[in-house]
């Protein structure tokens, strides 16, 4: 965590830049700051204490640095994706013991998924640098490469697809890879990689985007599953059916979210900047409930609904536990891990929920 001197700068760098966006910005007593560890961040139902240093290496022999995202294997590994090539994928115990590392050709690791496929589990890598998605085993064998899809007749080279998530259809197989970065196409594939469709590009309209940076097979109704996609420019998750109808929004005024993710009945969503997207340091965690609403933003205000409509949300200046955060993992005992964007390289910060 970082020294009161730190969180000083910090927070006068943030002070200039909310002035810059017409943020009030309240006056605080640093002095009188509790420790992260000794914070309760969250609300509702969902509240949270910082366990500290956890999974905390040595930066000489395991450095990251951007964390971009993770997940949990069947084993209950936690799988960590950073662009530092010395290691890009880094694996977890639920303590912050290391188990293993791998991957050194993913300059521009980015997204992270995880597929099961007849009981065998696959990742998911989208790398910017490389322009590519790559999926791998889980000791990084290379098994597929998804490359521009210019069977779409938008791309007229492959640098202009810079993939930032993909997501998998339970079912099928199939793979749908947000084009974030690029020219904020979705294109579906089918399980071997080869092009079905694409929909969206950017702009205003319903089912256009202003960075499509995350996407998610809802399957929380079984009988209808449907795809969550992010528009983060826009403040928004929107809905789709599985072949590109636009079908609704969710509102998210104020933030920034990077990627919807499922876990039970609830979304959970890492915002990785507030208010704008040009406010350093000013992230949180957003839960949403099966009813898709906000029902508590760990690091960030509480959500206030008015005439059905979410307020817009700000990061909560009295907690200093998050810098900028890029992606949620909800382990099975219901623990929250948050890998950080530009946040001075640490490591991912653990959540122990505590109601």
């Amino acid at each position: 965590m970082a020294s009161q001197s730190v969180n000083r700068r910090t927070f006068l760098t943030q002070a200039t830049a909310a002035t810059a966006v017409g943020l009030t910005i309240p006056n605080i007593n640093f002095g009188a700051q509790p420790k992260a560890a000794d914070q309760v961040i969250g609300h509702g139902s969902h509240r949270y204490k910082v366990v500290p240093n956890w999974g905390v290496l040595d930066a000489g022999k395991n450095p990251v640095n951007d964390c971009h995202e993770m997940v949990e294997d069947a084993k209950g590994r936690l799988i960590l994706l950073t662009n530092e090539t010395k290691n890009n994928v880094i694996i977890y115990d639920k303590s912050g013991k290391l188990l293993e590392t791998w991957g050194t050709t993913y300059p521009g690791a980015h997204g992270l998924t995880l597929s099961n496929e007849g009981g065998e589990q696959f990742l998911f890598i989208c790398d910017n640098n490389r322009h590519q998605v790559i999926k791998t085993d889980l000791k990084g064998k290379e098994l597929l490469k998804i490359d521009y899809p210019k069977e779409t007749g938008k791309y007229d080279y492959p640098t202009q697809f810079t993939p930032t998530e993909t997501t998998i259809n339970p079912v099928n197989g199939d793979i749908y890879v947000a084009d974030g970065y690029g020219l904020n196409y979705i294109t579906q594939y089918d399980a071997k990689g080869k092009y079905i469709r694409h929909w969206g590009g950017k702009g205003q309209e319903n089912g256009q985007f202003d960075c499509c940076h995350g996407i998610l097979v809802d399957t929380r109704n079984k009988a209808n599953p449907t795809l969550l996609i992010t528009d983060r420019r826009h403040n928004c998750l929107k809905r789709f059916t599985l072949d590109g109808k636009y079908l609704s929004t969710i509102a998210l005024p104020g933030s920034y979210i990077c990627r919807p993710v499922l876990h039970g009945d609830m979304i959970y969503g890492a915002v990785f900047r507030s208010t704008s997207d040009a406010y350093p340091n000013s992230g949180y965690i957003q839960i949403l409930d099966k009813n898709d609403k906000v029902v508590s933003t760990p690091g960030g205000s509480a959500p206030v609904y008015k005439d059905g409509k979410l307020e817009e949300q700000r990061k909560d200046m009295t907690a200093n536990t998050f810098m900028h955060p890029h992606d949620v993992l909800v382990d099975s005992d219901e623990n929250v891990y948050v890998p950080q964007w530009a946040s001075q390289k640490t490591y991912p910060v653990k959540l122990q929920r505590v109601s």
